[in-house]
């Protein structure tokens, strides 16, 4: 099925783009996967297709990769059995050391934080914060500690393909200071040589974070 094969070469690239920022030494990356909006477009046997190309790319790069493979998302929106197939694969790279993976399977930004301020909300609760008490003391590193990519930095770069100009949601929180960089090449097609230039058009660039 052609869609299957184009699922199965955008992970392949998946795939090689790790190879790519692990031989630079880039210690945390991400990649975005399949949205919340994905989810909701998606045919039922279109969609089962493409969560097993994801499934199987999860436990590859956590056999293969010396570092962490972290699944950032709301699983409770896919089938059980691949959200505990994913869950699986990331709980088994617990502990390891060397390049960060954070794979988005199921992300929306929205979703994130949705999830993180009923994880903020059900933590205060149980310490016996009232709403009233929490409207006065909230601060922004509280938020942050309940975000999926908590203890995390923020991505210095986010590097969007297919000639899309906009983020769609990616790291809402996060990317409030990240770099943009935007190509026109389909991710399957995407080059060592595309990700050079994205890291060389990073690289002069005057970052001041807000200043």
């Amino acid at each position: 099925q052609p869609f299957v094969a184009g699922y199965r070469a955008g992970a392949d690239k998946l795939r090689d783009f790790c190879g790519w920022c692990e031989e630079i030494g880039i210690e945390v990356v991400t990649l975005w996967v399949l949205s919340t909006d994905n989810l909701k477009r998606a045919l039922d046997a279109e969609l089962r297709d493409l969560l097993g190309v994801i499934a199987d790319l999860v436990e590859e790069l956590a056999s293969q990769q010396a570092g962490r493979v972290q699944i950032v998302g709301a699983l409770d929106l896919l089938p059980a059995d691949i959200a505990e197939r994913l869950r699986t694969a990331s709980n088994s790279t617990a502990g390891r050391t060397g390049m960060h993976i954070n794979v988005a399977v199921s992300y929306g930004g929205r979703h994130e934080l949705r999830d993180a301020f009923r994880s903020l909300l059900a933590e205060e609760a149980e310490r016996g914060t009232t709403l009233a008490e929490l409207a006065n003391t909230l601060e922004i590193e509280q938020i942050a500690d309940h975000l999926y990519t908590k203890g995390q930095p923020d991505p210095d770069l986010i590097i969007r393909t297919s000639g899309e100009q906009r983020v769609s949601g990616f790291l809402i929180w996060q990317s409030v200071h990240s770099e943009l960089y935007f190509c026109e090449a389909l991710w399957p097609d995407f080059r060592r040589v595309d990700f050079l230039r994205a890291l060389r058009s990073f690289s002069h660039r005057e970052r001041r974070f807000g200043k």
